[in-house]
């Protein structure tokens, strides 16, 4: 037998997710709710709405299936429930940004300078991280490795929160 393709695969992106909720995100429609909640509390009408918009056009009773699983997945929550003329609305947030997009195919060489120094310093970071007493008590290798990613990526979650970034310049 002969070889005919041989290639590495270089790991560039580490994502945490657990099953469930890639299992939720399968369907685009729920990745779209997620997005839609994003610093917004809506009923289930308000997020049909909101689904029409993206071209989307789904039943109610679809839309609630679709709240049940995110859910169930952790993805959402409900975060306010009113009385309105008898009837009870829920209203569902998230605190999960999704940033939905594909990264350029040139990410790696047109940034590979900006990718090495960040690195470098994300390295110090996840050293100070790693002896923390917390961690220390933790077992090794992946489970470790997931709680470094949730630790940064919280880390990250707030500083993007409470700034807005667009390009070099930070917004006031």
């Amino acid at each position: 037998m002969s070889t005919i393709l041989e290639k590495s695969i270089k790991i560039n992106r580490v994502m945490t997710i657990s099953l469930s909720q890639a299992k939720a995100l399968e369907d685009p429609a729920r990745a779209k709710i997620v997005e839609a909640l994003y610093h917004k509390q809506l009923t289930t009408e308000q997020i049909a709405k909101e689904l029409q918009k993206s071209g989307y056009n789904k039943a109610l009773t679809t839309i609630r299936h679709h709240l049940e699983i995110l859910k169930d997945a952790g993805l959402i929550e409900i975060v306010r429930i009113e009385e309105i003329r008898g009837a009870i609305a829920k209203y569902y947030g998230t605190s999960t940004k999704l940033i939905s997009s594909e990264s350029a195919k040139d990410i790696d060489s047109k940034y590979s300078a900006l990718i090495k120094t960040t690195s470098v310093k994300i390295e110090k970071i996840l050293d100070g991280i790693a002896k923390k007493p917390a961690l220390q008590k933790k077992s090794e290798g992946t489970q470790n490795e997931h709680l470094m990613m949730e630790i940064v990526n919280r880390a990250i979650a707030q500083v993007l929160e409470s700034k807005s970034f667009t390009g070099n310049k930070k917004l006031k």
